[in-house]
């Protein structure tokens, strides 16, 4: 543990637009295919992002139903982007996604079961800030780009926490006990992501 939180706390110092980086060099996408691949990797190269989204699936699979609360995400998301692109401003949406990270950690390690609706009307609220994030580094492209980044962000974060809700009903079902020491494994790691962004973004 005490390894992983260094190896957290290095990773998330690095500047942030060096985790926002497009695979085109920086710029934005100008074809449907960059914009497909930008939106296929932002999620994923965004460390607080990401551990987000691994925890929101992690957790959906202890509540029945669960992959409605990963479309409620995904919808989330793209509202947030809609926002953001059409010249919304949300002050401290930054803060906000951090908070989300160390929320969702604590609801993991915790494992304590949710109402789907209001777990859902969270996770979308969630994903609202995620996705005002995610839009920053689009902003400003043409419409093909810009539609191809966002069917590639939504279908990654799919993919990631539909897997990560598939692999721990997986090990509910098969070893309850190994299920319960990764529920703390994961909560305590995506906990220490949210906490360390979160203390970037208050010093910034």
């Amino acid at each position: 543990m005490k390894a992983f939180i260094v190896a957290a706390t290095a990773l998330a110092v690095l500047p942030r637009m060096a985790w926002a980086h497009h695979f085109m060099g920086g710029g934005l996408p100008e074809t449907f295919a960059q914009g497909l691949l930008s939106g296929l990797g932002h999620p994923v190269i965004g460390l607080d992002h990401a551990a987000f989204i691994v925890a929101a699936g992690f957790f959906l699979a202890l509540i029945e139903g669960g992959m409605w609360g990963v479309l409620a995400l995904i919808v989330g998301t793209l509202l947030g982007a809609a926002l953001h692109l059409a010249g919304f401003g949300l002050p401290g949406a930054e803060v906000g996604v951090a908070l989300s990270v160390i929320l969702i950690g604590g609801l993991v390690t915790a494992r304590r079961r949710v109402g789907l609706s209001l777990l859902a009307g969270g996770l979308a609220l969630a994903g609202l800030l995620h996705g005002y994030a995610y839009a920053e580094s689009i902003f400003g492209a043409e419409a093909a780009p810009l539609a191809a980044y966002l069917i590639g962000f939504s279908l990654v974060q799919l993919g990631i926490a539909a897997a990560a809700l598939l692999f721990h009903r997986r090990l509910i079902a098969t070893r309850e006990a190994w299920a319960r020491l990764a529920s703390t494994g994961v909560g305590a790691a995506v906990g220490t992501i949210g906490a360390v962004f979160l203390v970037i973004d208050l010093a910034a």
